[in-house]
């Protein structure tokens, strides 16, 4: 039977006593999400064209372009009655360029822009959730703040977050998505018909990338089945895939874990899990389960530990980050990594090629047992219920993401001159010419160019005017998002009930820790569903699914 996805709830560091102290604001987050709002035309045609001397004498006539920045401000205050705000607090991850990728330049061009104060709260890209469960438990939250579904549903329900979908139906920026075709998109992350964030661009995923090379030197074709699949993986741990001479010193496959941390959590390892899926979703019926508890998820464990003890899956997968994984690719340790498509398929190319190694990808189609690839509901903005403004930074920070000029060009690119050129030059061994949009070489990883900054342009909701970098989208990029998009289904806006609130903490928990012993050979897997029960994980699971399901 077909099943609809739904994502789990993980665990969240809150109790009791912080519902009543997140009065106050939120953060953000890899990859993503890894994730501005609309300057008025007025504020931002003005101030530079004319002075204030020249204002004054236009009186009544003066239009934006012919204000300074200060009368364009004051009128359009008048007719929107929304305050600017003076500064926003935001916590997002890795998704934005990071401090040693311009960030301080890309926070100085946003200020500059908007004409207000912006302070960026950033935690390590590994560690952003984590991060984001203690600023919540402190209570002292953010203006705005990037979360992953699981995470926004539940936030939402707790009060966490504004609801903004007043300020947003008959917003420009509605108008803008609707005029895209996307309403569905922002329809879908609606909870109980309100809307408490925005996402700018489509959610994406993952697809199983393996390196041509690996194949050409095995002699190997791309897989089509689970079968094809394995046999490549063991061929690849094995023998001689990287032509160095010497055989089993690589390995098949690695991962940032044997489950993910966040929705849709089978999406790093999906030739194993298959039709399998850890947590809850809804049934061609309408009813609710619990995939976990389902023969199709022991079978996906069997699995993995059957792959693992066969040495094709990398023995660090369990303790990997997504950083170990990319660096342990680039190193040439493994041949098949699941990830992003889209402009990932670059950044990996040309992390490769760095290191001196050929970097053509095979990006698969979804073997036969998979049959598609999971879209994640993307990371969503949110305006914390501690936000003093709600509607100025909605209007100043939400809108001018997409606002389809300068705002929207330094969160899809970055910054002209840091990560960006339109000048006559040769960046890492490519020649431009004078006027030529391209990317700079990453100040982070030398010999690579970066590819976008947080808003990816094949996804965004709304285009660019004019959008330059269009051009420069490498083909591979370009292929890997169309193969994604051709190859795939959405994933289902996690829901949260009491029952689930009380029960998913302790219940993810112990799931992860029975997939983790099962992989390791720790454990069968009739031992782990043993422990399930006598654990209380089946209680856990049946009171959650009544409650789905009242």
């Amino acid at each position: 039977m077909k099943k609809k996805v739904l994502s789990t709830i993980l665990a969240l560091t809150m109790t009791a006593s912080v519902l009543t102290a997140c009065g106050s604001s939120d953060s953000a987050s890899t990859d993503t999400a890894e994730q501005t709002e609309e300057t008025t035309e007025a504020a931002e045609e003005t101030a530079e064209e004319a002075t204030e001397e020249e204002a004054t004498e236009e009186t009544a006539e003066e239009t934006a372009e012919e204000a300074t920045e200060e009368e364009a401000t004051e009128e359009t205050a008048e007719a929107t009655d929304v305050e600017k705000p003076e500064k926003i607090t935001m916590m997002v991850d890795g998704t934005l360029v990071t401090q040693e990728n311009g960030r301080d330049e890309f926070e100085a061009a946003w200020e500059a822009l908007t004409g207000i104060d912006l302070e960026i709260n950033q935690p390590d890209h590994d560690a952003y959730y984590d991060q984001v469960g203690q600023v919540m438990a402190s209570g002292e939250l953010p203006d705005v703040i990037l979360l992953d579904s699981t995470r926004y549903t539940s936030y939402a329900t707790m009060g966490v977050l504004a609801d903004i979908t007043d300020i947003y139906e008959g917003s420009d920026l509605q108008a803008k998505v609707s005029a895209a075709g996307n309403d569905a998109l922002i329809e879908g992350i609606k909870i109980d018909g309100k809307l408490y964030g925005f996402t700018p661009t489509r959610g994406n995923g993952c697809v199983t990338y393996v390196k041509k090379a690996w194949l050409d030197n095995l002699g190997l074709e791309a897989p089509t089945t689970y079968e094809e699949y394995t046999a490549m993986l063991e061929a690849f741990t094995t023998g001689d895939p990287d032509g160095n001479g010497v055989d089993g010193d690589t390995y098949g496959v690695s991962a940032a874990g044997f489950i993910g941390g966040e929705a849709p959590y089978i999406n790093y390892l999906p030739e194993f899990y298959q039709d399998a899926y850890p947590g809850f979703y809804q049934k061609d019926d309408g009813t609710w389960a619990d995939g976990f508890t389902e023969d199709a998820m022991k079978e996906a464990l069997q699995r993995i530990a059957d792959a693992n003890a066969a040495g094709i899956i990398d023995p660090e997968t369990l303790t990997n980050g997504t950083s170990d994984c990319r660096n342990k690719f680039y190193e040439d340790k493994f041949g098949v990594f699941t990830y992003w498509a889209g402009t990932w398929a670059t950044n990996l190319k040309t992390n490769l090629e760095a290191n001196g190694l050929d970097g053509e990808l095979v990006a698969l189609e979804p073997i036969a047992e998979v049959g598609n690839y999971i879209e994640r509901i993307a990371p969503v903005w949110c305006i914390t219920s501690a936000c003093q403004n709600v509607e100025g930074v909605y209007k100043y920070f939400i809108e001018t993401m997409l606002d389809g000029a300068d705002v929207q060009m330094l969160w899809q690119y970055g910054v002209e001159g840091v990560h960006w050129s339109t000048a006559a030059e040769e960046v890492c061994g490519n020649t431009y010419a004078e006027g030529e949009f391209h990317m700079l070489e990453n100040l982070e990883k030398e010999g690579t160019q970066y590819t976008k900054n947080h808003l990816d342009p094949n996804l965004v909701l709304s285009p660019l005017d004019n959008d330059p970098g269009q051009d420069a989208i490498a083909e591979e990029a370009k292929s890997a998002a169309e193969l994604f998009s051709a190859n795939s289904v959405v994933a289902d806006l996690p829901i949260t009930t009491d029952a689930m609130q009380q029960y998913n903490g302790d219940l993810t928990t112990l799931k992860n820790e029975l997939v983790a012993n099962v992989a390791q050979g720790k454990i069968t897997v009739d031992e782990a569903y043993e422990q399930f029960e006598s654990q209380g994980g089946a209680e856990w699971s049946q009171a959650i699914v009544d409650s789905l399901n009242q």
